[in-house]
């Protein structure tokens, strides 16, 4: 049995590594960078790809479906950009629209409108959207101008004719290396869907994973289990790769100033709390790096944290700027900066500044580097899966390959999603 889906803001086709093993064929593609369109349509040479503003492609994308096929989609996946969906100022927004005050809006949060223009063109039988948590809690003007919650939004387009699930999750749950929390919304219009969602009031899998083994879930996979069998790397020139291992196996390089605090960095803590290394002092009582709110209520990191050894006046491994005239001061920066991972937990969340150590949480938990780029795809559970980043014979920019992981969605949450769907069939 053939069973097409539509890919909507496919970025590199990542997501869709889900559908492909589960036998889904990804047969229309619509992204609005070329360069992600492009590395799509190198993994799927079979897809019509559609690159542009899906505003302007929409009714161009029903026409190809419909000129091509003669069955509805069995499946949209649609994963719309999430750097506009905040919680952060919603209250204001909604107190500025009853003053009348037209709320500013980031129209990138509409972007789920023409998703869901086709969504009721096509009448796929199932629809997955992944987006933020925060996707839940934002709001958009509608059709008329109006504010409204975005899940409310596309409730009212469907209601008609598919039931809707929504719930955030959390991607360590599902078997993924990485603390990932993310909202699924899954429509059905399906008779099975609709008994399904009735008898267990929700369409999502159970989780598989959780932090202690029990009778039904395995434990969650740790850094150490995803990654720490791999060969050692350094920050410096000629010890920052492995290609005999792995080609993405490497890293960028670290300055002295950065090796120096992250040499000195146990597992799990972060170069702002690192403690006097003078042989003669070794004191480990110096204040520790932290935040206080300020009088506006914005958290702010601290400015009095100590750079020299507050007992024998040593430069302390801590990271730090210096002025022209020589004078160092401590870098301004959240705990969260220049940290190592622990081997024993989940990673934390991979964005597309994963290959930063000021970046949260992403120092090698033992190791004076970052993540290599081949870590980051076990992580994100990519490497799981048959991708490739070579095009036209040559491998895309580190670039394109830390945006394509830190934007994506890790694939096996797609695919056991998935798996949970066909079962209901």
């Amino acid at each position: 049995m053939n069973r097409n889906a539509i890919s909507l803001f496919s970025s590199s086709g990542i997501g869709d590594l889900g559908l492909h093993a589960n036998g889904i064929n990804t047969v229309i593609a619509c992204e609005l960078l070329s360069e992600r369109m492009n590395l799509f349509s190198h993994n799927n040479s079979n897809t019509k790809c559609f690159c542009g503003d899906i505003w302007a492609l929409k009714d161009e994308i029903v026409e190809y479906y419909n000129n091509q096929f003669d069955e509805p989609p069995f499946l949209i996946l649609a994963t719309p950009p999430c750097q506009g969906m905040s919680s952060n100022g919603m209250g204001k927004m909604l107190s500025d629209y009853r003053k009348g005050l037209r709320p500013k809006m980031d129209e990138r949060n509409r972007l789920i409108m023409p998703a869901v223009d086709i969504v009721i063109e096509l009448r796929p039988e199932w629809v997955i959207f992944e987006n933020v948590a925060n996707m839940e809690n934002t709001m958009i003007l509608d059709d008329e101008g109006k504010l409204v919650k975005i899940l409310d939004y596309v409730h009212g387009k469907v209601e008609h004719e598919y039931i809707m699930c929504h719930e955030v999750i959390d991607c360590v749950d599902y078997g993924v290396p990485q603390h990932r929390r993310r909202l699924l919304t899954i429509l059905t219009r399906t008779e099975a869907g609709k008994r399904y969602y009735n008898q267990h009031k929700t369409l999502l899998p159970l989780a598989s994973h959780s932090k202690e083994m029990s009778l039904f879930t395995e434990e969650w996979v740790t850094v150490r289990k995803a990654i720490g069998q791999f060969p050692p790397l350094r920050a410096e020139k000629g010890k920052n790769a492995c290609k005999a291992f792995h080609p993405l196996h490497r890293v960028p390089l670290l300055d002295d100033k950065k090796l120096f605090w992250m040499d000195n960095t146990p597992e799990g803590a972060t170069a702002f709390n690192n403690q006097c290394i003078n042989p003669s002092c070794m004191y480990q009582g110096n204040s520790n790096h932290g935040a206080r709110h300020n009088k506006d209520g914005i958290n702010q990191s601290l400015t009095d944290t100590p750079l020299y050894c507050q007992k024998c006046g040593a430069l302390l491994p801590r990271p730090y700027v210096e002025d022209k005239d020589g004078t160092r001061r401590l870098m301004k920066g959240f705990v969260s900066a220049y940290k190592r991972m622990c081997w024993d937990e989940p990673a934390s969340t991979l964005t597309q500044n994963f290959q930063y150590a000021c970046s949260d949480n992403k120092v090698h938990p033992d190791q004076s580097r970052v993540l290599s780029l081949y870590e980051a795809l076990v992580l994100q559970t990519i490497a799981q899966y048959e991708y490739s980043f070579v095009v036209d014979g040559k491998t895309v920019s580190d670039g394109l390959i830390r945006d394509t992981i830190g934007e994506s969605v890790p694939p096996l949450v797609i695919d056991k999603v998935v798996k949970n769907i066909l079962s209901i069939q």
